[in-house]
C-alpha cells in the first residue's frame, strides 16, 4: 500500500513540475529559466526537482516531448470530427499555430534543434517529432487517395507549414520593431495574429496541392 501512495506522489510531483515547467518556459525562454524560480512554483525544494529530472536539459526535453504530444493528441481528437483530408490539413495547421502561440519557447527550441547540425536530438524528442510528421504525411497521404491533394511531398510542405509559423512566432518582436521604422517602407506583418497567419498558410499549401474544388 505504501508502494502505490508514493508512486501516487511521484506521479503527482513530475506533473507539478511539468506544468510550471511549461508556463516558465513560455516566459522566459530556455536560456533564462531558473530551476530556483521552478522550484518555488512547485512548492518543493530543487533537489526533488532534480531528483525527477536529472538536469535542466532532462527537464526540457521532457517538456518539449509533452507539448508535442499534446499536438498530436489534439489533431487526432480533431480529425475525429473532420470529413474530408482538406479539413484535417487545415485542422493540423491551426492546431499547431495555437500551440505555438501560446508556447513561445516551442518554436525557437524546435528550429535550435533542428539546425544544430552537430549535435544529437535527444530520442525522446526524437520520437515526439517523427510522430508528429508521421501524422502530417498520414493526411497527406489520404488526401492523394482521394483525389483532394496532388504532387504532395510530405516532408518539403511539412517544413514550409511549420518552418513559417515557427519563424513567424520568434520573429515577431522583430518585425515589430522593423515595422517602427522609417527609412524604408516594409510590410513586416507586425499586426497579423496567429490566426491570420494560420489562415495564409493554409490557402498558400492548398493552392500549392492543386486542391480539387
Amino acid at each position: 500500500m505504501p508502494k502505490k501512495i508514493q508512486k501516487r506522489d511521484a506521479d503527482v510531483s513530475k506533473a507539478l513540475i511539468i506544468t510550471n515547467a511549461i508556463q516558465l518556459f513560455s516566459q522566459k525562454g530556455y536560456a533564462s529559466a531558473s530551476m530556483d524560480e521552478l522550484a518555488g512554483m512547485c512548492g518543493l525544494n530543487k533537489a526533488m526537482v532534480f531528483y525527477y529530472f536529472k538536469n535542466k536539459k532532462g527537464l526540457y526535453e521532457a517538456v518539449m516531448h509533452d507539448v508535442l504530444e499534446e499536438i498530436q493528441k489534439t489533431v487526432l481528437e480533431e480529425n475525429k470530427t473532420h470529413e474530408t483530408p482538406q479539413q484535417e490539413l487545415e485542422g493540423f495547421i491551426r492546431t499547431y499555430a495555437k500551440f505555438a502561440c501560446s508556447h513561445p519557447y516551442l518554436p525557437a527550441l524546435l528550429l535550435k534543434e533542428l539546425s544544430d547540425s552537430g549535435a544529437i536530438i535527444p530520442e525522446l524528442l526524437f520520437s515526439s517529432m517523427r510522430q508528429l510528421f508521421a501524422l502530417f504525411s498520414d493526411i497527406l497521404k489520404r488526401g492523394e487517395e482521394k483525389g483532394c491533394f496532388h504532387e504532395a511531398i510530405p516532408m518539403i510542405l511539412y517544413f514550409m507549414v511549420l518552418g513559417t509559423l515557427n519563424l513567424m512566432v520568434t520573429t515577431k518582436p522583430l518585425r515589430i520593431k522593423a515595422a517602427q521604422l522609417e527609412d524604408i517602407e516594409v510590410d513586416t506583418c507586425a499586426e497579423c495574429d496567429i490566426d491570420e497567419i494560420a489562415e495564409y498558410v493554409i490557402k498558400k499549401i492548398k493552392l500549392m496541392l492543386k486542391e480539387n474544388k
